[in-house]
């Protein structure tokens, strides 16, 4: 897939916003009690907002594992970004999964709490990553 530089930018900032969209949408499930879905869309949001990174980068896939791995292979382990969020998109993705696909997991009010204050500073972060790179 080939997009010209004209439809990469508009579909980065859509992805931005995606992200930043999902963060509403946490604070609302985390409000009325549904916090496995609160976690569900806790790492899309950073699905997103790494989407929109690979694709300032020209890095397209649709495959999760591959995005998170090339983000931290040349984030990460460069040292561009800090190992934390190397390991709160890995575990955001694995409780994700579980809740997804697992039977009887449930996620205290306080575990999401911090997913989400996790989540705001990651989408922060590679917003303006994304914003300052050129």
């Amino acid at each position: 897939m080939t997009l010209e530089a004209k439809d990469r930018e508009e579909l980065i900032k859509y992805r931005i916003e995606r992200a930043k969209d999902s963060i509403n949408d946490v604070q609302f499930l985390i409000e009325n009690n549904k916090l496995t879905l609160a976690v569900n869309r806790i790492y899309y949001g950073i699905f997103y907002i790494l989407s929109a990174l690979s694709l300032k980068h020209k890095f397209i896939t649709s495959k999760h594992s591959q995005l998170l791995g090339w983000f931290n292979k040349t984030f990460v382990k460069e040292g561009i970004i800090d190992k934390k969020y190397g390991r709160f998109i890995h575990e955001a993705y694995d409780k994700r999964s579980k809740g997804d696909y697992d039977d009887f997991v449930t996620f205290s009010r306080d575990e999401v709490k911090g997913m989400l204050k996790n989540m705001k500073d990651f989408i922060a972060r590679i917003e303006n990553l994304i914003l300052s790179d050129n």
